[in-house]
């Protein structure tokens, strides 16, 4: 069954007090136009999340964020107690060599001091820690992918919809063109006999009503169009990844319609095609979002 390019996927993970958060969103492209957000901890590992994100959703506008969530403890800002000291050693001599008073408040003093309150963190990623990450991603894409094939399905359904109502639109077609003929030919016997005076050879003239009237027939287009309702059906039962074959089969479906249009010199018959067109329109905007 097909699958719709719109979808969606997230993921939460917790690796040493820290909850990695993976969000995927997908809207419909004619490639895969990919835009990454990533924490700069893991972007060392962006070309290898590229390289798995395309393997999985082939095509698509597609939004990637990774990011982190540390709890308040880990957030916190160390206290440098072995600066904080030194800086209290030297005070203290340079008090008592100045005689100069001590502080009342060691503690306001020291936490302005330079560095004593700068927090120094230089995080490696681990191995497991990616492990961790890469689980949560894949977990993520399987979420979106769900997620399609259930619009998939949805999309499916209006697709048949749509084909089936254009089957029945055409066959509809046929009490008008079986009267269409005869009727041409009595208007055109009609008129020429109210020409007064003028005389006409009837076997030319019966030559040039079926080549007008031939020129009219629309059997070919009805078959054709018949056989590209059908394809178009079976190649969505072909599964995913046909967006593109369904798109050039609703064009030539439209071509068949339009020519179909074109020869219909009869008012209930246009007005069928216009109905036509509106089912083929409905499909051409749904095909867009088909993967």
């Amino acid at each position: 069954m097909i699958q719709s390019m719109t979808g969606y996927g997230n993921c939460v993970a917790e690796y040493n007090g820290k909850k990695i958060h993976v969000e995927i969103k997908s809207l419909n492209s004619k490639t895969l136009d990919l835009s990454m957000r990533v924490a700069p901890l893991y972007r060392e590992k962006e070309l290898e999340l590229r390289t798995l994100i395309a393997k999985q959703l082939e095509r698509g506008k597609v939004d990637f964020t990774l990011w982190v969530e540390k709890d308040e403890a880990q957030m916190a800002t160390p206290v440098n107690a072995e600066l904080m000291d030194a800086y209290y050693q030297q005070l203290k001599t340079i008090c008592k060599d100045k005689d100069i008073p001590e502080p009342n408040d060691w503690m306001t003093v020291l936490l302005r001091m330079p560095d004593v309150l700068t927090k120094i963190e230089v995080e490696v990623l681990a191995e497991d820690e990616w492990e961790v990450i890469n689980k949560a991603v894949e977990k993520a894409l399987n979420d979106l992918v769900a997620f399609r094939k259930q619009e998939g399905v949805a999309l499916a359904a209006k697709l048949q919809g749509n084909i089936d109502r254009i089957t029945e639109l055409l066959k509809s077609i046929e009490p008008y063109e079986k009267g269409r003929t005869e009727k041409i030919r009595a208007q055109i016997v009609d008129k020429l006999q109210n020409l007064a005076g003028v005389d006409y050879d009837k076997n030319r003239l019966e030559q040039e009503m079926i080549y007008y009237i031939e020129k009219l027939d629309i059997n070919e287009e009805k078959q054709r169009l018949t056989n590209h309702l059908h394809y178009f059906v079976d190649t969505m039962a072909d599964g995913h990844g046909q967006g593109k074959k369904l798109g050039f089969i609703a064009q030539e479906m439209g071509r068949e319609i339009n020519t179909t249009g074109s020869k219909s010199n009869n008012a209930e018959m246009q007005n069928i095609v216009v109905k036509m067109k509106d089912e083929l329109e409905q499909i051409k905007e749904q095909v867009f979002n088909v993967l």
